[in-house]
């Protein structure tokens, strides 16, 4: 659906724009793996993401009566980015809308690379609520409306990031992993791959609270997905797209699902053993290389980090979620009886690493015990069953809130 030829001639429109992106080999996963690893830079990109290169790939063909119009878009965040800085440098009024639980850095990034030329609308939950909006804004203003990703030129845009890729391996790629939202990227990335490097295989990878692709491909159509977990913001979408769900069906080889708490995992990984500083998105296709830990040895791999637009306000979030993945955080809700010294029994049964992390607890009068809300944090998930088996042996009445969605959800 897409030639060489139209992401050959996007190279050329954008290449003075945008950043020729590193590709690096990653010594730590290349030895955890026991395989070449090399990680695509999008992070370092000017936008801190990859989809600079779509954005300006389509305002740039623009005609002079459409830009006079402006442009619209929808975005959690590095779409807006990327259309705001080419509104910007090409001096085209543009409009963006957001959703509301966008993180501020990403919203405060779009109005920088703006300036005068972006208004910024924030409405809605989700991707897909900001885009209904945004819709609406084109139908009634005749505003052209740049697709995050359901669009020959932005997908023409990001299959760049394919061409620089080949021109930088020094070795035939066996194994490409993409992150995918909507779409736009793997489609892109691998159509150029299918072209020029048919035997690489195109893993595309979501996150299991915005599996669309996952869906669609399972069921042979696009679906919408009824609700979706918007923490990974830069591929929550409940849709993806027509055009590239015509296309991932075609050249992608697999797709994978990784959790949340996986992702979570993954980014605090990076930064601590590489100072990387990724978003969920960007972390997805290095997670997802643990699902293919016995298909990837000895082979050379690419993992395109597509963004590093990470608000540090969540970083809290990020360490709780990946604990309680890792099986290291657990909550509980205890039953103290109600008289001096019932806390210091408790804390008996903590093994030496155990650590009281969260604590809630109110005296009730007149009461033979009173409930507490008690987070420990364990230096290993091993530890876990030896601390149950204590506190049974210490008669402790208590009730574990992990495995118990509704309750978990409405206490902590």
């Amino acid at each position: 659906m897409i030639k060489r030829e139209a992401i050959e001639q996007a190279h050329e429109r954008i290449k003075n724009v945008v950043l020729h992106t590193p590709l690096m080999k990653n010594y730590l996963l290349s030895e955890a793996y026991a395989a070449n690893v090399f990680l695509k830079r999008e992070d370092m990109q000017v936008v801190r993401s990859f989809k600079l290169r779509g954005a300006y790939n389509k305002i740039s063909q623009l005609t002079g009566d459409e830009l006079v119009k402006g442009v619209v878009c929808a975005s959690a965040g590095n779409h807006a980015q990327g259309v705001a800085f080419a509104c910007a440098d090409l001096g085209v009024k543009g409009r963006i809308y957001m959703p509301s639980a966008t993180p501020t850095q990403k919203v405060t990034k779009v109005r920088h690379f703006g300036k005068k030329w972006v208004e910024i609308i924030l409405v809605g939950d989700t991707f897909d609520d900001a885009k209904t909006e945004a819709l609406m804004d084109v139908k009634a203003s005749g505003a052209t409306f740049i697709d995050p990703f359901d669009d020959i030129d932005v997908i023409a845009g990001q299959g760049t990031i394919g061409m620089e890729i080949l021109e930088d391996s020094h070795e035939p790629i066996d194994f490409l992993f993409v992150p995918v939202g909507g779409g736009g990227l793997a489609s892109g990335l691998g159509t150029y791959f299918d072209i020029v490097s048919p035997d690489t295989r195109i893993i595309g990878v979501e996150a299991s609270g915005s599996a669309s692709l996952y869906a669609a491909l399972n069921a042979g159509e696009v679906l919408t997905l009824p609700h979706i977990d918007p923490f990974a913001d830069g591929v929550a979408v409940k849709t993806v797209g027509a055009l590239t769900f015509e296309i991932c069906r075609k050249i992608i080889s697999d797709v994978v699902v990784v959790p949340e708490g996986e992702i979570c995992s993954t980014i605090l990984q990076l930064y601590n053993d590489d100072a990387i500083v990724v978003e969920p998105a960007g972390a997805l296709p290095v997670a997802a290389l643990a699902h293919y830990k016995e298909e990837i040895k000895g082979k050379n791999v690419v993992v395109v980090i597509s963004g590093g637009n990470n608000d540090i306000n969540r970083t809290e979030d990020i360490r709780e979620r990946a604990l309680l993945w890792e099986g290291r955080k657990h909550y509980f809700v205890i039953r103290f009886p109600q008289r001096a010294g019932a806390l210091k029994e408790f804390l008996t049964v903590l093994g030496p690493n155990d650590d009281i992390a969260h604590f809630e607890y109110t005296k009730k009068n007149n009461r033979q015990t009173g409930p507490a809300l008690v987070g420990i944090e364990l230096k290993d998930a091993s530890d876990f069953d030896p601390l149950i088996r204590r506190m049974k042996a210490a008669k402790i009445n208590f009730q574990h809130l992990n495995g118990n969605p509704m309750l978990f959800e409405m206490l902590v």
